[in-house]
């Protein structure tokens, strides 16, 4: 890990936070979409259509690393980096879209689950629970705290609910630069890594299976899935240190009844 982390001025927070305000109202927009019979790559066109002509935006994915698409769209046993496709949605099916939007030079980053019709028990505690460990993390963001604490929170409330944390991925340093530092693991120990300082914004984005933490990537080189075929979510967060503790930068625009704001 780089010794520097960018420290934002309230004034450059304030245009990250645009930037996430955007990335999150996407996620919003797209929701009603997201139903049995629907493509993943229709829901695609939709979300670049809006970046472009309503919010006047960049679409931050398309072509970052040779990425093809605006979002990426993980369903079911897909992990991450979902290239949307011809793959049609089917009732029980649970997804996750992740977005990134560029507003005068910052990037927003966020991500959130949808569920196509009703999905099981399991998927929808799957669901909860990852919700619930991102919470838990952004809740130890405070200056002094360090980047162990997040993990061990996220992990802690993770495993304690049966699920396991994907290691290979992490949150990260974000601004002017899509992904820098600090690299923000999802798990760890209490007191370890790099101590927070007002002014860094970074996104905390845990990974969790319902089976075991193992991932292999597919041959299109991008869409990440559980080794062992089980379901994966993931919810995502921009999030800013403040003097007394944390900002989240891409708040929901909509009431999630079971995902309540984090306070």
């Amino acid at each position: 890990m780089k010794a520097s982390v960018v420290i934002n001025t309230p004034a450059q927070i304030a245009q990250s936070k645009v930037a996430g305000k955007l990335a999150a109202e996407v996620l919003a927009m797209i929701a009603e979409h997201v139903k049995a019979g629907v493509t993943t790559d229709q829901l695609d066109r939709i979300c670049h259509d809006y970046i472009v002509n309503v919010q006047k935006a960049i679409p931050g994915n398309v072509g970052y690393h040779g990425f093809p698409k605006t979002v990426c769209a993980s369903v079911n046993e897909v992990v991450c980096h979902g290239i949307p496709s011809n793959r049609v949605l089917r009732d029980g099916d649970i997804v996750n879209i992740d977005i990134a939007v560029v507003k005068d030079g910052w990037f927003g980053d966020t991500s959130r689950m949808y569920f196509v019709g009703e999905p099981s028990p399991a998927a929808r505690h799957l669901v909860k629970t990852t919700y619930d460990a991102m919470c838990a993390g952004i809740r130890m963001v405070r200056p002094g705290a360090t980047l162990g604490d997040i993990g061990h929170a996220i992990q802690t409330l993770a495993e304690k609910e049966g699920f396991s944390v994907v290691r290979e991925y992490c949150g990260h340093g974000i601004g002017k630069v899509y992904h820098d530092e600090p690299q923000v693991l999802h798990y760890g120990y209490p007191g370890q890594g790099m101590k927070l300082k007002t002014g860094m914004i970074f996104t905390i984005e845990p990974m969790l299976n319902a089976g075991k933490r193992h991932v292999k990537t597919l041959p299109d080189h991008w869409t990440v899935v559980t080794r062992d075929g089980s379901l994966s979510a993931q919810w995502e967060h921009m999030v800013a240190v403040t003097d007394d503790g944390f900002e989240v930068l891409s708040p929901w625009p909509d009431t999630l009844a079971e995902y309540p704001a984090i306070v």
